[in-house]
């Protein structure tokens, strides 16, 4: 080929990759065309010149009483409209009615946890008293008329409410055993109002989870003397509610590396934990978080560390393991969460974590909450690990990322998960996070494989096989979705485009295109064409050999689906050595079926296997070929 032919065959080439970067669009639904047009949200990754968010701040005084298990208290909230609306009502978020009777639920409760729902015994709007009555409750929605609150306007409420915590059903919240309860969503809060869909109307049903706005928190917790009190915050006022010696234990975990055993069983046998009250008040308070949930106990032992999170300030987090002495298995979590919040900070996603205190409490769930985790004791240094290190890994998404997950589950639920397979083995070196690929395999191109897009709220109840439509999009799918990008990137890029991400949008409330678009525009590199096809389409990944030419020394893959996947290739040859070849994602780009591979060792050939554990494959009946 002459110069003249290899100068038109190159520009021809240039325009093709143009041209079809070009013709890949992302689809857009009308409302968040809206948004954009408005002036809100923007097609190049960051918030719009108009875009706002509503806040409040929140000032909590709740009572438990173990004994007969009622919550009560009076939560005051002054709420600050920066939409450009007129609010003529405002929408609170009653969680806990999810065990009243007749409440809408996707999964079933025991009898004995069917309640009346929150009690509203009192509402003052703006310090005029109200009308209870006047409060329509819908589900896990109530909804309060108030007068008119123009743009740049507040509103000050004053609620008092009570309600009885589940003594099993332990969905998020309720109680453990005897002595020791972890309590969520105990009181009304300020449902999101924001510039896509106006009131989040959305009833909490059991499954997916939770959209709250960045909001202060000052919160008074009264117990009965001997009850020791974790919650979302900074303690305020340890020298009034713990013994000195806990106080003093609770600084050096603060300060220092070092493991400090904060309350240990013999504190608990002679009763020297708490202030010798009748009741104890503790005191927490919370700044620019989503939320607030605390847990409880009187026979829980306390080991606690620190550890600097960010280098070039010095900033510590305090991480708490917080336990049953019975249940063995717990006695490394405040290791594993200690290496998660580190690993977190310095290699991935390698952002400072966040928060002061990271605590792992011993419960009933797996689940998540600002500050606070409600584990489930899991045995083995595996399960243990990867249960943890998901949930903590939360604290990045949603909770410093102000995700929709009621809406967005998958934009959560997706970082935890590639979170768990990521950091797993840097913790155990050798292995491998087995959770969820295969419950994606076994129901990619089924019916119920919908488009990750698909809200979360419409994929209730839809199951194949073990596997729902809800739980696929939410945690696998997305979660393959960002290794490939991770690995077609390489780390470099990928993490200029997630921090132009986290650092855009920490604090706020970001949407999908919002995430998709910076880190296009972080990364330097378009990636629509894989957003599309992984993310919106339907389709299922399914690579095959199609052959093996021992003389040539090459391999060829062919994509029998519509989603691309990287491709790993080991050749074994006869001498029981092998030999590695791996691509990205990027093979796909242009629309190929078929890629050719070239080994490189002259050996004999005994085989050739396609795949590893995160190349999603529907059919890997053709992934192995013999030499006969």
């Amino acid at each position: 080929m002459n110069k003249g032919s290899i100068s038109l065959a190159f520009f021809a080439m240039m325009f093709s990759t143009v041209l079809h970067a070009q013709q890949i669009q992302l689809p857009v639904a009308r409302n968040i065309q809206e948004a954009v047009d408005k002036g809100t949200r923007t097609m190049n990754g960051k918030p719009g010149e108009k875009y706002w968010q509503n806040r409040a701040s929140y000032d909590l005084k709740i009572n438990f009483n173990p004994d007969t298990r009622l919550v009560s208290g009076t939560v005051d909230i002054t709420y600050i409209n920066n939409s450009p609306d007129v609010l003529h009502s405002v929408v609170f978020k009653l969680y806990t009615d999810l065990y009243k009777g007749g409440a809408m639920r996707s999964m079933p409760i025991e009898e004995r946890d069917i309640s009346k729902g929150m009690a509203i015994e009192k509402i003052l709007v703006n310090n005029k008293q109200q009308d209870v009555g006047k409060a329509t409750i819908e589900g896990t929605n109530m909804i309060v008329p108030v007068d008119a609150v123009a743009p740049s306007q507040q509103v000050h409420f004053s609620i008092t409410y009570s309600y009885i915590l589940n003594a099993g059903s332990h969905i998020r919240t309720g109680a453990i055993e005897d002595g020791a309860y972890f309590i969520a969503y105990s009181f009304p809060r300020i449902a999101v109002y924001d510039d896509i869909d106006g009131w989040n109307m959305a009833e909490y049903l059991g499954t997916y989870e939770f959209y709250n706005d960045f909001c202060d928190f000052d919160v008074a917790v009264t117990v009965p003397g001997g009850y020791a009190v974790w919650g979302t915050g900074d303690l305020v006022n340890c020298n009034e509610v713990y013994t000195a010696k806990i106080c003093d234990r609770l600084k050096a975990a603060e300060t220092g590396d070092n493991f400090v055993n904060v309350i240990e069983e013999a504190d608990l046998n002679s009763n020297n934990v708490t202030q010798e009250h009748d009741l104890n008040t503790f005191r927490f308070q919370a700044k620019n978080v989503t939320d607030f949930a605390f847990a409880t106990s009187n026979h829980y032992i306390w080991k606690s560390t620190s550890l600097v999170v960010d280098s070039s300030t010095g900033r510590r987090t305090r991480v708490d393991a917080v336990f049953n002495p019975a249940h063995k298995d717990y006695y490394d979590v405040v290791k594993e969460a200690q290496k998660t919040v580190e690993y977190m900070s310095y290699r991935f996603p390698k952002w400072p974590y966040p928060y002061p205190h990271e605590t792992v409490f011993d419960g009933l769930d797996k689940m998540e909450y600002p500050m606070m985790v409600n584990d489930v004791p899991q045995e083995g240094a595996l399960a243990s690990f990867s249960l943890g290190s998901h949930e903590i890994f939360h604290t990045m998404f949603p909770f410093y990322m102000g995700i929709n997950e009621t809406k967005y589950g998958w934009m959560d639920e997706g970082w935890a998960t590639i979170g768990e397979w990521l950091l797993t083995p840097m913790y155990l070196p050798g292995v491998t996070d087995s959770f969820a690929v295969d419950g994606y395999e076994a129901a990619a191109g089924t019916e119920i494989d919908l488009p990750i897009m698909t809200p979360s709220t419409q994929m209730q109840g839809i199951y194949y096989e073990d596997a729902s439509a809800f739980a696929i999009n939410s945690y696998p799918k997305p979660g393959l979705g960002y290794l490939y990008v991770k690995d077609l990137l390489g780390d470099e890029l990928f993490f200029k485009g997630l921090h132009y991400y986290i650092n855009t949008w920490h604090g706020k409330h970001p949407i999908p295109y919002d995430f998709f678009n910076c880190m296009n525009i972080g990364s330097g590199k378009n990636l629509d064409w894989f957003w599309k096809i992984w993310f919106f389409d339907q389709g299922y990944p399914d690579l095959g050999i199609a052959s093996v030419n021992p003389a040539k020394k090459q391999v060829i893959v062919t994509s029998k689906g519509s989603k691309p996947v990287p491709v790993d290739v080991t050749v074994y040859f006869n001498d029981n050595t092998t030999e590695q070849i791996h691509r990205s994602v990027a093979v796909w780009e242009k629309g190929a079926k078929t890629i050719t591979l070239n080994y490189t060792s002259t050996k004999p050939v005994s085989k050739v296997e396609l795949g590893n554990y995160f190349d999603a494959d529907t059919n890997s009946a053709d992934n192995l070929w013999m030499n006969k």
